[in-house]
């Protein structure tokens, strides 16, 4: 045994058969690597990922998130009311005439940007609206015929006011000579025009009760630098509340709603999102004019220009009655009647304006309020759902549409004669579509990249470390036995004649000595 032992040492100990186990060494850890890039790569991607999408001074994300490489487009669609003198004085069904779209390119900014200690970053939105006549079917200047909204929303808060002031309402605005509905050019109903009850309430409103502004436009300010401070997280410390807000003006809530949980801010702008998206998250975008988070839902997968993404939208019950849904109930503050089924109240948010807002055409709303007009087209999902694409592993939208619709809810007042004969009616005034077609080609390529190199890399990186550690593996162990059996053999064969040689040997001795022993006799 003690022999064996030593001639097994040798073998091992020989030069040639050291290298046959180094090999065996190196193709054991090519597959060790092997294993780690399975079950590893994919999570040290998602850290170059979140360590290149993170708001950092200086990084390219940064400049893509302060001044975005894209120019948004807004179409407007307007509801021109075409028998308005029939609506009031004979009860005529209003007849309605789309016009539009007026297209808007923006640019989008953040502007006054100061990065927080805690690793939060405040900012003030800037957007810059510009007409484009080309891309319109029609022109500013065009003039409509629209609900009076001031004086409309002056006499629905009045109806449950004493009588006197109703009377001196209607004396007011018989003075004024002001009626239920305006003419006025699409650029004016947008951005502007003075208003002779703003007007009067600059003068005779106490102070702390007066508007923030002295004209009326259903986009009046909006082209400039907003006046809201917005607070998000930068994602440096946590990528999974990236982007989403910590602050609005100030106040980590809102102060409309019954409930904390409806009164919370901490969603996107809808821009960007956290990444490593899953299809059962759900995203929350906050909207201003919304005056609440709107929650949306995975729809399906989507391709943007080459590059896979997943729909989020709005699902039927967010703007559902609080019969349908009752969660909603926390959006009704005044208690019922609560806004009808598919159409959100936000008048608390507009200055107590009875403003409902609903999807384009009464998408996904009771189809009554649709049918109590002429002019509208039964809604179509395709031209009127909101929607956003988002590139899961990067939380990027790729491609988002907008949609919303504005109506006024009008409330029939008897006392004032001006809007005596108006019925209660859920009148729209205009709709809109906003969003992105696509990313700039800088972009997209960095998606490509960032999203189908890394798949392919691991695969191929998975194959050549399996493939080629295996192979060197079993060509080593191969190898390796075959000679150690070879040297055996050569071992056994030098035994056999060394012994063959000292038998010889003794032969021939012991010959020579019976020779020697015959001489002597």
């Amino acid at each position: 045994m003690h022999g064996r032992g030593n001639r097994l040492c040798a073998k091992l100990s020989s030069a040639f058969l050291r290298k046959w186990w180094f090999v065996i060494a190196f193709s054991l850890c090519l597959l060790i690597l092997g294993v780690l890039v399975t079950f590893g790569f994919t999570a040290l991607v998602r850290l170059v990922i979140d360590h290149q999408v993170a708001l950092r001074d200086g990084a390219q994300s940064f400049g893509w998130w302060s001044k975005p490489p894209v120019e948004p487009i807004i179409r407007i669609y307007v509801y021109n009311v075409t028998n308005a003198d029939e609506f009031l004085n004979n009860g005529s069904k209003p007849i309605l005439d789309e016009l539009g779209p007026y297209v808007y390119v923006q640019t989008w900014e953040k502007v006054n940007i100061v990065e927080n200690p805690n690793g939060t970053i405040s900012y003030n939105p800037k957007r810059v609206y510009i007409f484009n006549e080309e891309l319109s079917g029609g022109s500013e200047d065009d003039v409509v015929i629209v609900p009076n909204i001031p004086m409309l929303s002056a006499t629905s808060q009045s109806k449950h006011a004493a009588r006197f002031l109703r009377l001196a309402m209607a004396s007011i605005m018989d003075i004024l000579k002001i009626k239920p509905f305006v003419e006025v050019s699409v650029g004016q109903l947008l951005w502007g025009y003075e208003d002779p009850l703003l007007k009067l309430a600059k003068d005779v409103v106490p102070k702390e009760q007066k508007l923030p502004y002295e004209e009326f436009g259903l986009m009046y300010g909006k082209n400039s630098t907003s006046q809201d401070r917005v607070t998000i997280w930068s994602g440096v410390n946590d990528i999974a509340q990236y982007g989403i807000i910590n602050q609005y003006n100030g106040r980590t809530h809102q102060t409309h709603w019954l409930t904390e949980q409806c009164n919370r801010l901490n969603g996107t702008d809808g821009s960007i999102f956290p990444p490593h998206i899953s299809p059962n998250r759900t995203l929350f975008v906050y909207e201003k004019d919304l005056c609440r988070l709107l929650p949306l839902s995975f729809e399906k997968e989507v391709e943007v220009r080459g590059v896979q993404g997943y729909r989020f939208t709005p699902d039927a019950m967010v703007f559902a009655s609080v019969e349908k849904n009752p969660d909603n109930m926390c959006y009704c503050p005044a208690g019922p009647p609560c806004a009808p089924n598919g159409l959100f109240n936000v008048s608390l948010c507009q200055y107590d304006s009875p403003i409902l807002l609903s999807f384009p055409h009464f998408y996904l709303a009771d189809q009554q309020y649709r049918l109590a007009v002429d002019g509208i087209s039964p809604p179509e999902k395709e031209k009127h759902q909101l929607f956003i694409d988002v590139q899961p592993e990067m939380g990027t939208a790729l491609r988002a549409r907008a949609r919303i619709q504005i109506n006024l809810a009008v409330s029939q007042v008897l006392d004032i004669k001006q809007v005596a004969n108006f019925p209660d009616i859920v009148f729209p005034i205009l709709w809109f579509e906003e969003g992105i077609d696509g990313l700039p080609d800088e972009v997209v390529n960095l998606m490509k990249l960032a999203t189908q190199v890394p798949p392919k890399a691991r695969f191929i990186l998975m194959i050549a470390l399996f493939a080629l550690g295996a192979f060197l593996f079993v060509l080593s162990v191969f190898c390796l036995v075959r000679k150690s059996h070879r040297q055996s053999t050569l071992h056994l064969e030098g035994s056999n004649y060394l012994a063959t040689a000292q038998i010889d040997q003794a032969k021939k001795k012991a010959k020579l000595e019976n020779g020697m022993n015959n001489k002597q006799k």
